[in-house]
């Protein structure tokens, strides 16, 4: 997991509960108001300026005209890199050109490169494979949540910006089991959310390598659901969320079938002959828990192992088979089926109500609120040889009721904005929630790519910490907006909850008249593109 912190800093204060990671909290400041380097952001020519109220309107209505279908669309990659480089373009890989949008992406990748002056860097920065989605990604309309990294083992989590303040809960943790469990070059990395009340979990893993260990690669699932804990207690482990996808390189291999069958069966495209000896599968009808998760056809070749920059399998002297070693499988939490009648004693039948009344509550709550998934597409992409697998992609359409429709703040910025004076900020609570004078709202470049890339802040109201349905005002000083100006929003961040709980509207900030006319604009773009570069590393 990334360590560099970007936080505001008010005493003492921990900001690594709830699994959110340390590159998306805002740097240290030692006062409530410090200021910060102001980023340059682009211009826009859009001058529109709205009243309070109408801003305040349009704060709530954004999520409402973006979110108001119950149908989300979900790209999922899983990819083992070998240690490699990204490659230069990944829009093949994102179906960035596709007329259909996604909603969600969740990337998991392996074997990330982990030599210790590499690790380093990517701890105290960005590695390479984060920026590089980030930056694909964030001019798109989509905002990085969350991310874990354990070693080589990487998982990035985004979202539609409009989605975002419906993202709550939000976990991450890792597991080791390479080496006795003391080494993290295997093991499985998982985040854990709330998506309109629905509890998902993402688990990325790599598993055991080699042909004689499925059994043990089997057995490091399981320890892995075992040992991975969560919050709230409703939720405490990966198999009680409502939806989880296991996905990553779980190495499972093909058996008995000589080299040269296998070859004429990719070669002929009759992948079906070889699904019954794919150990996976072969463990499934052995394995209960196994049967739970669901998978779709392996209608495309086997992802492992090819020759880098060929689409031509193993030629070196180890010639491995081709294997479906790279998978997503998904699990839909099954109903529980209904309580055995037994006696109980007196003292017990308390409790015992109380448990069952819970469990009624669960079942008439997904009764109200259901979950179902589709996949659309299951398929690899054979166009990237930077690594020995091949990328696999999953495309799903996620059906649910959502649970809430109303983000839990409204923020707007009121007035005209520019580094010419004091800018205010309004917000107000729209529902009940654990605020605290720890919260604090950003201003934020249109197409920022995640919770640390904001160009100021400024603190809540620490007389303004429980529920109010009047607008409270907060102020920005002029020395920390951008000199010039461009396209921003503002997003109010709970710090009890480590998520973005209110996003305004777009809003313009006007370039500075006394800069222009002291000439300090044209001096300070250098400066202003220096520090926009900074954040973007």
């Amino acid at each position: 997991m990334d360590f560099q912190s970007r936080a505001p800093v008010k005493g003492v204060i921990s900001w690594f509960a709830h699994g959110v990671d340390a590159d998306d909290i805002p740097e240290e400041a030692t006062t409530k108001q410090q200021a910060f380097p102001a980023g340059e952001i682009m211009e826009n020519d859009d001058d529109t300026k709205e009243d309070t109220q109408s801003q305040v309107k349009n704060s709530v209505n954004i999520e409402k005209n973006c979110c108001n279908e119950d149908t989300f669309r979900l790209h999922m990659v899983t990819w083992n890199v070998a240690t490699a480089d990204p490659p230069d373009d990944i829009s093949s890989l994102l179906h960035l050109n596709s007329p259909k949008t996604p909603d969600l992406y969740v990337i998991g990748l392996q074997e990330v490169y982990t030599a210790p002056h590499r690790f380093i860097i990517d701890m105290a920065v960005e590695d390479s494979w984060s920026h590089l989605f980030m930056s694909s990604l964030a001019p798109r309309g989509y905002l990085k949540v969350s991310s874990i990294r354990m070693q080589g083992l990487l998982l990035l989590f985004f979202s539609k910006l409009a989605h975002v303040p419906f993202i709550r809960d939000i976990q991450a943790t890792y597991t080791r089991t390479g080496i006795f469990g003391y080494w993290g070059n295997k093991g499985g990395v998982s985040i854990r959310l709330s998506f309109y009340g629905h509890m998902l979990c993402f688990l990325n893993c790599h598993l055991a390598a080699h042909m004689q260990y499925a059994l043990q690669r089997v057995d490091e699932f399981e320890y892995i659901l075992d040992t991975q804990t969560f919050d709230p207690k409703k939720t405490p482990q990966i198999l009680d969320h409502k939806l989880v996808f296991w996905f990553g390189d779980l190495n499972f291999r093909i058996q008995d079938h000589g080299m040269h069958f296998l070859r004429n069966c990719i070669t002929s495209h009759k992948f079906n002959l070889l699904w019954s000896k794919d150990q996976l599968t072969m463990m499934k009808k052995k394995e209960a828990l196994l049967q739970e998760f669901d998978e779709g056809p392996l209608d495309f070749q086997p992802t492992y192992k090819f020759d880098r920059f060929s689409d031509c399998y193993d030629s070196s002297g180890k010639m491995r088979k081709p294997a479906w070693t790279d998978r997503i499988l998904w699990r839909v939490k099954p109903k529980e089926p209904p309580p055995e009648e037994e006696e109980e004693e007196d003292e017990d039948r308390d409790s015992g109500l109380d448990e069952k009344n819970t469990k009624q509550q669960q079942e008439a709550e997904e009764e109200e609120f259901p979950l179902k998934l589709k996949q659309d597409s299951y398929t690899s992409n054979m166009e990237y040889g930077v690594s020995d697998h091949k990328p696999v992609i999953g495309l799903f359409t996620l059906e649910l009721r959502k649970m809430y429709e109303t983000p839990l703040v409204r923020v707007c910025a009121e007035g005209e904005w520019s580094a010419d004076f004091d800018a205010m900020v309004i917000y107000s609570p729209l529902q009940p929630f654990p605020s605290s004078a720890w919260d604090w709202i950003g201003l934020y470049k249109v197409g920022f790519r995640s919770v640390s890339d904001y160009i100021t802040y400024t603190w809540v109201k620490d007389d303004e910490v429980s529920f109010n349905d009047e607008l409270t005002q907060v102020y920005v000083s002029k020395d920390e907006i951008p000199v010039l100006g461009g396209e921003c929003i503002l997003c109010y961040y709970c710090s009890t909850l480590q998520c973005i709980v209110g996003i305004s509207s777009p809003f313009k900030v006007q370039e500075s008249k006394v800069a222009i006319e002291e000439g300090l604009a044209s001096e300070n773009i250098k400066i202003l593109d220096k520090a926009t570069a900074s954040s973007d590393l």
